[in-house]
């Protein structure tokens, strides 16, 4: 690799880090009790002020449960599958779809059964840059967006802006699996839909 080249790829380190935090929804401080690297390190990596070192990546792509040359963008191998490393946040699990960090990220999410008694309950909502598409796959997905709170049941799709305050909860006593893209630029999928009565 020539020395451009590897200075590209280092350069590209810190935003694919700061990337995959985003949308792994942790805080750099909990990053860093979990890494044991300080928060001032790990703020001057994603700024690209900290020049990444295997020292600093290692604990960082054990903490993410993804490889290393995910973490710097090495170049593909040829081999075109994906090897996902599910993870679980606010008691769902996440089932990468794509292999790299930055751009458009794709997931499987897997939502447990509600808990009784829990349906009419107001969803926590909350907004970040970007813009989400969602398509259910089997069960029924609560999405409360802004002041409409709708219902999608498998087959059913929805995109959205996610600067509108948004939300999801399993609508039904079956897990949910919807299949989820995010684009942390705010990269646009459009979903085509027959006209009405065709």
């Amino acid at each position: 690799m020539a020395d451009e080249d590897l200075t590209e790829v280092l350069t590209a380190v810190g935003p694919r880090l700061r990337a995959l935090r985003r949308t792994r929804g942790t805080t750099l401080a909990q990053l860093s009790e979990t890494t044991g690297i300080s928060l001032s390190t790990l703020s001057r990596l994603e700024s690209g002020q900290r020049k990444p070192t295997l020292e600093l990546l290692l604990p960082l792509a054990k903490a993410y449960g993804v490889q290393l040359d995910e973490l710097v963008g090495a170049p593909a191998t040829g081999d075109p599958r994906v090897h996902p490393r599910p993870f679980t946040r606010h008691g769902q699990t996440f089932i990468p779809l794509t292999r790299y960090l930055g751009g458009l990220h794709a997931y499987k999410q897997i939502m447990p059964p509600r808990p009784q008694g829990s349906s009419d309950e107001p969803l926590e909502q909350r907004v970040h840059e970007g813009y989400e598409w969602l398509y259910v796959l089997s069960g029924r997905l609560r999405l409360a967006l802004g002041e409409h709170d709708l219902v999608l049941a498998a087959g059913e799709a929805a995109e959205f802006d996610t600067r509108t305050p948004h939300g999801f909860a399993n609508a039904g006593d079956q897990p949910v699996e919807f299949l989820s893209l995010f684009g942390a630029q705010g990269e646009r999928i459009h979903v085509r839909a027959r006209p009405a009565g065709t």
